[in-house]
């Protein structure tokens, strides 16, 4: 039961720092240009899949992969227990 509770809150905190990562570091959006006729967006331009690298999530990947080795350590326990 522990290493189900455990897993789960392992692999949320994962999500959930991937997530701060990927959007945290950069502007949503730009300040208004008096030149420019475009509307502004909040999509930022010129992003990339940089932000999607391991050089700065490995320690959500890190916690993704800690947790859903308890969930399937959690889920053989109950298995062999039926």
């Amino acid at each position: 039961m522990w290493a189900v509770l455990g897993g789960a809150f392992l692999f949320i905190s994962g999500v959930l720092v991937m997530t701060w990562e990927a959007l945290g570091r950069r502007r949503l959006s730009e300040p208004p240009h008096p030149v420019d006729n475009d509307p502004q967006t909040l999509e930022p331009g010129h992003q990339g899949l940089r932000f999607l690298g391991l050089t700065r999530t490995w320690p959500a990947t890190l916690l993704m992969a800690l947790g859903a080795i308890l969930l399937l350590i959690g889920a053989i326990r109950y298995a062999l227990v039926i």
